[in-house]
């Protein structure tokens, strides 16, 4: 049986609801489109920084089941015996977002980034805690701090029953890998919809020169929000007929930024505000249904959580040369969200729901027309 027709076969079967292409999806960049004026990273991903690596389980399982895990690790080592300094910022609140107030409080991340769907936050928590409880050298650990983000997939994925197992969750961490990373209809986007189009997973990264520091900003968005969506500046939504008030579009959006800048809580809360600044360039609303967060992180360096020193030393970058790196989480973020929905593809789901893919072909033609491709 060939590759294709038991493909064919297999999406038929289960009703995995795709439309079937026959070559895969090209990112914006393939057409010609370019997002603000800093170079990419190598991938143009979160996973550019050095030493990041994202995982995801994907369920699409019957007619009802759309939804999965991302998860996001920013070192390959111990992260709550070493922690890495972060700050989450809340554009819109309506969400279930745990772990907020200790990240707040103490300025650190402690365990992997999880995503997923809004009813399987608590069983996403759960499996971070026995992931982190497991790690050696955790043995007497009594209390952690897990942060799980979600958006709600209820329109596509059966999300009363509540799929999503803590097996997922740790598959997820355990092959949490570096190198590309997967797009669209996959993790924590499978079931999603954004600007009343297939959302999904969409990653982006830039890479500074080295006059400006030469650091990586990296960002990985769950797209599940509405609005009137832009396109390089654009109002591709009005252009399609399809945005906020005229239909009822809404959801959320989690974002999350990883750099290799050595800024502090102060300083990543400052960056985690600019990248909302890249979901409005893309014509996100925040409405009142909407739960937007911004999670940010840096790698650069790593606060033990035991030291036989009652003082931490770490340079961090000064205020003044911060600069650059807003700018590369404005437009790693705005370039992510675009690339969620130029990989996602049609979905069909829960009582027989179905969200078409963003009509890429005529995007490019109104983006061409506007002088935005040449």
């Amino acid at each position: 049986m060939k590759p294709t027709f038991r493909f064919l076969l297999t999406a038929l079967l289960f009703g995995v609801g795709y439309t079937v292409l026959a070559q895969p999806m090209q990112r914006p960049r393939a057409y010609g489109i370019r997002f603000g004026v800093l170079p990419t990273g190598a991938l143009n991903a979160i996973t550019d920084v050095p030493g990041v690596r994202v995982g995801q389980v994907t369920l699409q399982e019957g007619q009802s089941i759309r939804t999965g895990v991302t998860a996001i690790l920013p070192h390959s080592g111990n992260l709550f015996q070493e922690k890495c300094p972060a700050a989450i910022y809340i554009g819109n609140g309506f969400g279930k977002l745990t772990g907020y107030s200790q990240v707040e409080e103490l300025g650190t991340l402690e365990t992997p980034i999880v995503l997923t769907n809004t009813l399987g936050v608590p069983t996403a928590a759960d499996a971070v805690i026995d992931y982190t409880l497991a790690q050696p050298g955790n043995e007497q650990v009594r209390s952690l701090n897990p942060v799980v983000g979600e958006t709600n997939d209820g329109g596509l994925n059966d999300i009363r029953s509540r799929p999503v197992t803590r097996q997922h969750v740790l598959d997820a961490i355990r092959q949490a890998k570096t190198g590309a990373v997967e797009e669209g209809n996959v993790g924590a986007g499978t079931g999603t919809v954004c600007f009343g189009f297939k959302g999904g997973i969409g990653t982006a990264s830039r890479k500074l020169p080295a006059s400006l520091g030469g650091y990586t900003v990296g960002v990985l968005v769950q797209t599940n929000f509405g609005g009137v969506l832009q396109i390089a500046g654009v109002p591709v939504g009005v252009e399609l007929g399809k945005f906020s008030f005229r239909e009822k579009l809404d959801g959320s959006c989690m974002m999350v930024v990883l750099t290799d800048a050595p800024l502090d809580a102060r300083n990543l809360k400052r960056l985690a505000k600019r990248a909302f600044m890249g979901l409005a360039r893309t014509g996100g609303i925040a409405s009142n249904g909407s739960g937007d967060y911004v999670i940010a992180v840096s790698t650069a360096n790593r606060i033990p959580n035991v030291s036989k020193s009652s003082l931490d030393e770490m340079k961090v970058l000064r205020n003044d040369d911060a600069s650059p790196c807003f700018l590369a989480a404005i437009e790693a973020t705005e370039e992510a969200i675009i690339n969620s929905l130029f990989a996602a593809r049609t979905q069909t789901g829960h009582h027989g729901s179905r969200v078409e893919r963003l009509p890429v072909e005529k995007v490019v033609d109104l983006l061409k027309k506007a002088g935005q491709i040449k």
